[in-house]
């Protein structure tokens, strides 16, 4: 897979909704996200699924008047490629000076949550 491209607020809220819902309408996802605090336009949302479509993270398919959005990618594989390239990227940039303040935090973490990372590295 090619690194999918950072999600903005709105947009990751939209795709929460979609991997949640594993596929939904503009209206679905509006509903649910209006339930909070921020109320949103109906064409915002629709804008925002749109432009995750085109991304490439949304897929669309046309169902009586409505569309229905599903995701295109796994919630997992894409947070997977963003953090690796996020990672690389903080490495290109910073190079050996990035490695010495990952390894600092490694080892400031507690002995329960580094072998969980470990259970997670070997899975990967």
């Amino acid at each position: 897979m090619s690194v999918p491209p950072p999600l903005h607020e709105l947009e990751a809220e939209v795709m929460e909704e979609v991997w949640r819902q594993r596929a939904a309408t503009v209206r679905d996802v509006l509903e649910i996200l209006n339930r909070g605090p921020k109320q949103r336009a109906y064409t915002t949302v629709m804008t925002i699924m749109t432009r995750l479509h085109r991304k490439g993270l949304l897929t669309r398919r046309r169902h009586g008047k409505s569309d229905v959005y599903a995701p295109a990618v796994d919630r997992k594989v894409y947070l997977d490629a963003r953090a690796q390239a996020e990672v690389a990227a903080l490495i290109d940039e910073f190079g050996d000076v990035a490695l010495v303040h990952f390894a600092r935090e490694v080892e400031a973490l507690d002995p329960e949550r580094l072998a969980a990372l470990r259970r997670l590295a070997d899975e990967g």
